[in-house]
């Protein structure tokens, strides 16, 4: 029961301070984050062990992104 309360404020405090984890996007989401980063076209979203993998247009090239657990995106060359 303890552990429980625990988790749940954790949880709370995590949502409240804005910095929901990637996972926790849906796929939507998680597109809508990475256009609104300046990205078009996203396509091929998988989760790795890295975080989340996708591939994206960007000033007319295709690059390849990682969107890390804190929701930091970030181009794989």
């Amino acid at each position: 029961m303890r552990n429980r309360a625990v988790l749940s404020a954790a949880l709370l405090l995590t949502i409240a301070s804005g910095s929901a984890p990637a996972y926790a996007l849906t796929q939507d989401e998680l597109v809508a984050k990475i256009e609104a980063a300046g990205y078009s076209k996203v396509s091929d979203i998988k989760s790795t062990a890295e975080g989340m993998t996708a591939t994206a247009i960007k000033d007319g090239k295709q690059v390849h992104l990682v969107i890390d657990s804190s929701g930091q995106i970030k181009q794989r060359d």
